[in-house]
């Protein structure tokens, strides 16, 4: 029968493994420090999300908050224009999308769209252009209600930025 070579640690293996430990830590509390630098400040955290009360916007009007350092429209559509929107054949626009698809369900008469036009960056004009949504004089770019791109340059749609209904009178972007 083979006998096996177990010897009893010694002080120096005890030694060994507690400077490795006392080193671990060290060098963990060192790079700590620069780990956490990398997360964002107080300021950017607080342009992350932004509530709107929704409630005092009338029916056609257009009201913009800034939500980071971004225009955000936020669109109260009447009934005609929603009877507009839904004629139109989504399928025939440069960048596809329902109308239904923009809105969240139960709120179909509010649009919230990023308020930066998809060509170049510039700030469209609201209730203007041929389609009654918006207009980009920039280059020409029409929208309609519901922030579609119809006429123009722009190759896509107004963007809709993450947002949701923390009630029936408050929207939270972000």
């Amino acid at each position: 029968m083979a006998t096996m070579d177990t010897a009893e640690p010694s002080r120096r293996d005890f030694l060994y493994i507690a400077t490795g430990a006392v080193a671990a830590v060290g060098a963990a509390a060192a790079v700590w420090p620069f780990v956490d630098q990398m997360n964002p400040d107080a300021s950017a955290l607080a342009l992350a999300s932004t509530e709107v009360d929704v409630s005092a916007v009338a029916p056609g009007q257009i009201v913009t908050v800034k939500w980071r350092g971004k225009p955000v429209f936020i669109r109260n559509r009447t009934p005609d224009e929603m009877k507009k929107l839904a004629a139109m054949d989504a399928k025939s626009l440069k960048d596809p999308e329902s109308d239904e698809a923009r809105v969240k369900k139960g709120h179909e008469n509010l649009l919230v769209v990023v308020g930066v036009c998809t060509h170049l960056g510039c700030v469209p004009l609201g209730h203007a252009g041929d389609f009654d949504g918006w207009f980009c004089p920039c280059h020409g770019s029409h929208y309609d209600a519901s922030g579609r791109i119809v006429q123009g340059p722009a190759p896509a749609n107004l963007p809709v930025p993450p947002y949701e209904y923390v009630s029936d009178k408050v929207v939270k972007i972000g």
